[in-house]
């Protein structure tokens, strides 16, 4: 029986963590598939991972493209405030450029767009123009041809988010092959992130499946499987623990002290986040002089670039040791940053070996509970707050955050005088919110963690047959 070709398509790199480095390969080769990797990214995979691989090297995308793309989320986030009667959706919006008349005139021309098409009708007529944008486009036909060649049975798109991918997956579909689109997050639903269009969308959870129901009313329910997501398979991966002793061997950590993580957020999403860091310093530092014997491991964003952290790092580099993720950057775009097989190993192990972690609204808390360590999140201003600098505590506001279980899901600290508390009482076992925390969990990433890519090939089995 002749194998089935599937082409596993990367418009960018953020799908390489969840389908290049994990076990999702092996799994779907295990399952009879010949997989090709269809690579639009500037990694490659053939030199760094031998595996089989059709690279993109036309990357247009038309010129209107940026204009009408930004116009359709508009749309959407204004549509989901109305139909919901709900302004969390105003503030996923990013402000209008107005600096240099080639701003203007973008932004004038989007608002444009915006108006012309500000109806769920006009939705469904702006995502057709778009596509008719994109069939133009010499990528399009470059693309159409590699699938005329190689004839693939199925592409399965690694995110959902990428306008690289749409002309691509046009082809595709104008050639009758299906195609897939992974949700690669669990925010992306609810912010308009949808930008391709599949015949297939393969979602975390139960939960990811009702929301995209709900915000994309052309999708049905047949069209959607739930698979879980390769995300945290790594987590329950045991070969990839170090004991103690190791881990603090290898990266010059003190073996007698206790460390808290302190996991770093990018600067949209934080933009004061080394103050927190610097809180967590003093309060460190503070039960440090009353005979506490702690450390903080600091794992910055992996693709945060500014140096915003470093007068903190110095300031206190007796209590905090900066644990870099394992990432290479091949370019200068934050999805030009891309993950290697080894930083699993890391952070498994920053995960096993910390007494918890501190962040503000980051993911990481899902990594930590797999771990049962508990989850400190910052909700309080800082100072430095000023007009123009975006307040963290909208992030708790958002529509995915609605997903917690209880308020106990996460420990929230409203106030950087309650910090060294929280700390002595999480450190003694009296407060934790790792049982929440845990059902929080299987709500966002679902029943099967340790499953998604088997989920995934079954899925995509279930479809050609």
């Amino acid at each position: 029986m002749n194998k089935k070709k599937v082409f596993v398509f990367f418009p960018d790199g953020v799908g390489l963590r969840n389908f290049a480095f994990t076990d999702f390969k092996n799994v779907g080769e295990q399952n009879g598939f010949d997989i090709i990797y269809w690579n639009n990214t500037i990694f490659s995979l053939k030199d760094n991972l031998d595996f089989n691989e059709v690279k993109i090297e036309d990357h247009s995308v038309h010129p209107l493209l940026p204009i009408y793309s930004r116009a359709r989320k508009r749309v959407e986030l204004n549509i989901s405030q109305k139909k919901f009667k709900d302004d969390v959706y105003a503030t996923y919006k990013f402000p209008f450029k107005y600096r240099g008349l080639k701003n203007i005139l973008k932004s004038l021309y989007t608002k444009l767009l915006i108006w012309l098409y500000s109806s769920e009708k006009g939705i469904v007529k702006l995502r057709k123009k778009i596509n008719k944008l994109e069939r133009s486009t010499s990528k399009y036909h470059y693309c159409k041809a590699q699938l005329n060649k190689h004839k693939p049975d199925l592409i399965f798109c690694t995110t959902q988010r990428a306008t690289q991918s749409i002309s691509a997956l046009l082809a595709a579909k104008d050639l009758g092959i299906p195609t897939v689109a992974f949700v690669y997050s669990w925010d992306n639903i609810p912010k308009a992130m949808q930008v391709v269009e599949t015949d297939y969308y393969f979602v975390w959870s139960d939960l990811m499946k009702a929301q995209v129901l709900q915000y994309y009313p052309f999708v049905k329910e047949e069209q959607i499987f739930v698979t879980g997501t390769p995300q945290f398979e790594p987590h329950y991966n045991l070969n990839l623990k170090q004991s103690r002793a190791a881990f603090f061997e290898t990266y010059n950590l003190d073996v007698n002290k206790k460390y808290i993580c302190y996991s770093g957020d990018d600067e949209t999403t934080s933009p004061l986040d080394q103050f927190y860091l610097e809180d967590l310093a003093k309060a460190v530092s503070s039960l440090n002089s009353k005979g506490a014997n702690l450390g903080i491991i600091y794992r910055k964003c992996p693709v945060d670039f500014t140096s915003r952290y470093n007068a903190v790092i110095e300031t206190h580099k007796d209590i905090i040791e900066v644990l870099d993720p394992i990432w290479k950057q091949v370019g200068n775009q934050w999805n030009e940053v891309l993950p290697t097989p080894e930083d699993f190993k890391l952070l498994y192990n920053v995960c096993e070996h910390s007494e918890f972690v501190t962040n503000v609204c980051s993911s990481t808390v899902f990594d930590f509970v797999i771990h049962n360590k508990p989850c400190i999140y910052y909700n309080y201003e800082q100072p430095q707050l000023r007009k123009g600098i975006r307040d963290i505590g909208q992030n708790y506001k958002y529509v995915h955050f609605r997903s917690m279980p209880s308020q106990q899901a996460a420990i929230f600290c409203t106030n950087k005088n309650d910090l060294e508390d929280l700390i002595t009482q999480i450190l003694e076992g009296q407060l934790s919110n790792v049982d929440e925390g845990r059902k929080w969990f299987k709500i966002v990433a679902g029943n099967t963690p340790t499953m998604a890519s088997t989920n995934i090939w079954k899925a995509i089995h279930d479809i050609l047959s």
